[in-house]
Formats: C-alpha cells, structure tokens, sequence
C-alpha cells in the first residue's frame, strides 16, 4: 500500500532548485505547510528565502523538484491556472504594502474579490468586516497616503485575507515598520488568519517574527533547513 497523504497538507515543496542564469539561489529545498499553519523562513539579505517564497507562490518556476498545492503539482498546471490560484487562493503581504494609491482604504481592501469576479457592493461589504476587525473601520473612505504606515500595512494584511485564501505569502510584512507597530500588526495578521483557517508563510531576518510561527526554517546560500514545530 503507498504511502498516505495527508489531507491537511496545503503547500508542500520537494527537493526545489531555483536558478537565476548559472547562479544557484535555492538548492534541494523540501517544505510543508499545513491548513492554518504559520511557517517562518529566516535568513541573511541575499540567502534565497524570497526566492523560495516566490517560487512556492508560483511566479518563479522551479529549475528542478516538485511544488504542489492541496496535492496538485505546479508542473500539471498552464499560466492561466497557476494566475488563478495566485489570483482566488493565495494573498500577499509585502514589506511596503503596495497599495494602490488612487483607490480608497476600502477598495483596495475589496481589490482580490473583485478581480475574482465578485459584484462590488458585496465586496466592499466584505472589505469592511475586515477592516472593522483590525480596528480600520474608520478609515475605509481614506486614501493610502492618508494614512500612517502601520495603518497601510493593516490595510495589506487585510487585502491579502478578504477573499479567505488558502495560504497567504508575506515577504517582510513589518520589515517597514518601528518595533511597536510591528508587533501589532503582526498579531492582528496571525490572529486573523488563524480564525480562517488560511496558512502563512513569511520570510524574515527578524527572530522575533519567527518566532511566532508553528514552524520554522532557516536559510544560508540557498539551503533550506528546517528547525522544525515551535514547542
């Protein structure tokens, strides 16, 4: 009898390399993340842990080894597969937000459910419940340059978490931000995306971020190591 897979695995990597030209940036890396999972990667500028994170995410194609999702390798899927699932299961966090600056709060908080088809009363309506529960509510009407940076990083989190994705990639989520904000965002994020049941995996170089997760990695010239469950 093969081997079981488990039912609650949602992103998994084996033996992945990454190459930029002749430069390898990731080499033989093996991951798993399961449904409401927080997972850490931590490691130097330049180590490949954002490498690796977009590659898992499905916008750098591996040069070698398999990336699968809710059991499905990225290799059986064509460009318009692998957008929607960036598109309908997966959100972002970057370091900086990158909100859209001539939309409110609101709407970009609404943004991955109107892509995804979504009417946009509905959406905004959705956008709101979000924003309320990171204590945004008020804001929803302002523009991102009317806000401070630990609001607009809040307004990220909320974005990436609005259409209730599978997992959510965040690249630096309070790398921009003092010490105290970062705090605070960060348990906002994780607290609210524990609640949904949405995994999360964040590369960072801060230790304290790491450790917040349920797991955690390590990275140095490419090599993914893992230091396993947080006791």
């Amino acid at each position: 009898m093969g081997e079981a897979i488990s039912t609650s695995e949602v992103l998994s990597a084996t033996g992945v390399d990454l190459s930029y030209g002749s430069t390898l940036a990731v080499r033989d890396a093996h991951l798993s993340l399961t449904r409401g999972e927080i997972a850490a990667i931590t490691g130097a500028s330049g180590s490949g842990k954002s490498s690796l994170l977009y590659c898992l995410a499905g916008v750098l194609p591996p040069a070698r080894g398999q990336v699968r999702f809710e059991g499905r390798a990225y290799d059986q899927l064509d460009d318009e597969d692998i957008s929607a699932l960036r598109r309908e299961r997966f959100g972002f966090v970057f370091q900086y937000g990158e909100l859209l600056p001539e939309l409110t709060i609101e709407e970009n908080t609404a943004l991955p459910l109107r892509l995804a088809g979504q009417r946009k009363r509905p959406a905004l309506e959705a956008a709101g419940e979000v924003l309320d529960r990171l204590g945004m509510a008020d804001l929803r009407q302002r523009r991102p340059s009317q806000v401070s940076g630990g609001q607009s990083q809040r307004v990220a989190v909320a974005r990436a978490l609005v259409h209730r994705p599978a997992v959510v990639f965040a690249d630096e989520p309070t790398g921009s931000l003092d010490s105290a904000n970062a705090a605070t965002v960060l348990q906002e994020f994780l607290g609210l995306a524990r609640s949904q049941g949405t995994a999360v995996l964040l590369v960072t170089h801060d230790p304290s971020v790491a450790a917040r997760a349920d797991r955690r990695y390590t990275m140095a010239d490419g090599v993914l190591e893992s230091k396993g469950r947080a006791s």
